[in-house]
């Protein structure tokens, strides 16, 4: 914050206070050194009365200071600490995020009359509903460092959709001989060679797996019969009791937590076969359906910290998150960057500490098809799964999201079913029903995680990453569409030993713009280009008159460190409508930070 603007907040606030309407907020600013920018704009929005969600992070572990030089290993289960062992040195299984919070800062922070949500030992802090005036009294507190605002989370699985079938309506038994009757769940685990991994004897027996969800209400379903013995710890982060299922038997929350755990787990020869039948698991509740209010990323966080110490190897999360309630500003394609989301930078604590975290790349390919990404947090996270959607004949699904991150590296990571996928209904319990969404690519994915992680039980956290990128359909190509490509079981469990991540292409040191493909075209075409700098970019189409006729992208651009850009045109004019048939012209034109400006034109050919 300038001096300037520091200045300008100063007069603001006494302003207030000399009016006859002044309240508390303004002076509820806190002390420049300790309320981040987005909780200063939220107090400067406000209303008497109103209450914010807000981390508040602690200066050090109080008590617990005193183990920081020798942290005992009790800190965490005997489980976790073999898990870690796989990614981290010996010295190393343990660190200071593992020490508890102190109680007694907790406690100071409740006595200012706020309400404290959840708290994490990772990050050191604690999230609380508090109004203005609370937030001044905790500003206040000596071992606070930082106060931060806890964004609200809206759309979590924007494009998941459900279609109801019967039996009779499903797919047939494909062809060929199968040790196991799929029903019609083979299509969705066929393509990822998931049953030539389970003729192996092979269905991740002894793998712990987490699922965080929107609750699960209906574990009764006959698709669980042979998995309720193996749910060994389940916890409501959301109304904090020890069991996810609704408190209201007619509540409807839940409902997406048993597609998903149905998806990865269920069991019922002759209708559905998850890729991982055979693991143990752990269930989560930390989406809220009920309300929109900000609960939902200190609840994931402080799940999957709970998740980790109890010794989980593989988490699978069918949740994202972009768009918030106003008045706060929603993230934007340059916020997925890794490091900017608290959901992320949960994400990727968790992979640290030997964790193989899967997520759902988001169901914003459509919607946000104009932005240079659409992807939703965590799935910007470094070191995770991130799993984009394709159909069971491998094609990718419009709605799935796309990367590069915002610092350019190649997301979705792998892909899998996403379509035509067949699970549990989650209100009968003989029912079952067709679903599509990358909330359900998630658990495939994560499925064959844990077939290759059981297969090869020493292998670390990246070891099985890399390996399954390595071994995915589109390795030796990756891109931000696809990834490194489908995911292969099998292959991945055959040629473990020999796979390895893939280096990335080299910076280019040119701007260039490539043919579109297809070309002709008559549904959509894919533009590629690359950026030697930082630079204004604009990328607009015009018909054989000269007519501009849409502007694909005009926006501020980085590098293409890892990945080139990639635009799709999909024949629509900005104006409304579709464009005729004929031939049209895309122009690029780039102003680099360094003062070079370049314009390119190619020529495109739309049928119909």
């Amino acid at each position: 914050m300038t001096f300037d603007l520091r200045r300008q907040l100063v007069l603001s606030m006494l302003a207030l206070a000399l009016s006859s309407t002044a309240i508390d907020i303004r002076n509820a600013f806190c002390a420049e050194t300790k309320c981040t920018a987005s909780l200063t704009q939220a107090l400067e929005a406000a209303a008497s009365g109103d209450r914010f969600t807000v981390w508040v992070f602690f200066t050090d572990k109080g008590r617990h200071e005193s183990m920081k030089q020798s942290i005992p290993t009790d800190v965490v289960t005997r489980r976790a600490l073999n898990r870690r062992a796989r990614s981290l040195p010996a010295d190393r299984l343990v660190d200071y995020t593992d020490l508890p919070v102190e109680p007694s800062y907790l406690n100071a922070v409740a006595s200012v009359g706020c309400e404290v949500r959840q708290y994490s030992k990772w990050f050191n802090a604690v999230s609380v509903a508090v109004t203005a005036s609370g937030i001044q009294k905790i500003e206040s507190l000596p071992f606070v460092s930082t106060l931060d605002l806890v964004i609200v989370f809206k759309r979590p699985r924007s494009g998941d959709s459900v279609t109801t079938s019967t039996l009779a309506e499903a797919l047939k038994k494909g062809g060929g001989t199968q040790d196991l009757d799929y029903g019609p769940s083979l299509p969705q685990v066929s393509l990822e060679n998931i049953p030539a991994v389970h003729a192996t004897g092979n269905s991740a027996q002894g793998i712990i797996i987490g699922m965080f969800d929107n609750g699960f209400r209906l574990l009764e379903h006959e698709a669980f019969d042979s998995l309720r013995s193996r749910i060994i710890a389940q916890y409501d982060f959301v109304d904090h009791k020890e069991s996810v299922a609704p408190n209201n038997p007619k509540s409807t929350f839940g409902g997406h937590g048993i597609n998903t755990l149905s998806t990865i787990a269920g069991f019922k020869p002759g209708r559905i076969i998850g890729p991982a039948y055979g693991a143990s698991f752990i269930l989560a509740r930390t989406e809220n359906d009920s309300s929109e209010t900000p609960v939902e990323e200190d609840n994931w966080a402080r799940a999957i910290e709970w998740a980790e110490s109890l010794g989980v190897d593989i988490t699978s999360t069918s949740l994202g998150y972009d768009k918030y309630d106003k008045p706060y500003t929603s993230w934007t394609w340059e916020d997925m960057d890794g490091k900017t989301t608290l959901i992320t930078r949960a994400a990727v604590m968790a992979a640290r500490k030997g964790v193989i975290v899967v997520n759902s790349a988001g169901n914003e390919g459509v919607t946000r098809r104009l932005q240079p990404n659409s992807l939703v947090a965590p799935g910007d996270a470094d070191s995770i799964l991130t799993a984009g959607a394709v159909s069971p004949g491998g094609i990718r699904a419009s709605f799935s999201s796309f990367g590069p991150t915002a610092d350019r590296r190649i997301k979705p990571d792998v892909m899998a079913v996403g379509t035509s996928v067949y699970v549990a209904d989650a209100t009968k319990t003989t029912g079952y029903q067709y679903v599509q969404g990358t909330s359900f690519s998630c658990p495939l994915t994560a499925g064959v995680a844990a077939l290759v992680l059981k297969a090869h039980p020493n292998a670390s956290a990246m070891d099985v990453i890399n390996a399954m990128k390595a071994a995915a359909s589109r390795a030796s190509n990756p891109d931000p569409f696809y990834g490194w490509g489908i995911v292969n079981a099998a292959a991945t469990i055959a040629e473990f030993d020999t796979t390895g991540p893939k280096p990335p292409p080299p910076v280019p040191q040119t701007f260039s713009l490539s043919q579109n493909y297809p070309n002709p075209f008559n549904g959509g075409t894919e533009i590629v280009f690359t950026l030697p700098e930082v630079s204004d970019v604009s990328i607009r189409v015009f018909d054989i008159l000269g007519r501009e006729v849409a502007t694909l992208i005009s926006s501020r651009l980085p590098a293409s460190w890892s990945v080139p850009f990639y635009i799709e045109w999909d024949g629509l004019k900005s104006s409304g409508g579709r464009a005729a048939s004929g031939t049209y012209f895309y122009r690029l034109e780039a102003k680099g930070v360094s003062g070079s400006h370049v314009v390119q034109v190619k020529k495109m050919l739309l049928i119909k």
